[in-house]
């Protein structure tokens, strides 16, 4: 796929199958997220891989609205150095990560992290020195199905030249 596509091919998934994804496929995913954009190149990111069943169910439970992750083979955890740009920074490599997880053709969906109020127990539940801010969960798994797109607004209604 190239680059647009798969922009165009992502949608969120909360429904995988139990298939191992292979070590290598990750790998090539997180790689990604580390290659994103980074204010000042401060590169402030960690990711912390939980393939571990019981581990995702616990993380599982402290969401509000990423109980599904229990469900995917893995979930990428992506922490950021408490920088100016932390929130930019690591929502830039979360959305690598996502476009990535697409080009391989495995399913994923963004699960907030910063300003939950679950974000402290996470970073103690993996290990996580303090000093580093939850910005997201990406669970990745082989989808169930693929879903439709959700609807967009019109680029027409949100496009603007020159001025609003």
């Amino acid at each position: 796929m190239d680059a647009l596509e798969v922009i165009r091919e992502r949608r969120s998934m909360r429904d995988f199958r139990p298939d191992a994804v292979e070590r290598s496929v990750i790998e090539a995913i997180v790689d990604c997220g580390r290659l994103a954009p980074t204010a000042r190149n401060d590169q402030p990111w960690e990711f912390v891989v939980v393939v571990d069943q019981g581990m995702r169910e616990k993380i599982a439970a402290k969401t509000d609205y990423g109980r599904f992750i229990s469900k995917a083979p893995v979930c990428v955890v992506v922490f950021c150095q408490d920088t100016k740009y932390y929130l930019e920074d690591g929502s830039a490599a979360t959305e690598n990560i996502l476009l990535a997880a697409t080009a391989q053709g495995l399913g994923s969906c963004w699960v907030a992290g910063d300003k939950k109020q679950y974000a402290e127990d996470i970073r103690e539940m993996l290990g996580v020195p303090k000093g580093h801010k939850l910005v997201s969960m990406i669970p990745i798994g082989h989808p169930v199905a693929r879903g439709g797109r959700a609807s967009k607004r019109p680029l027409e209604e949100v496009l603007h030249w020159e001025k609003w």
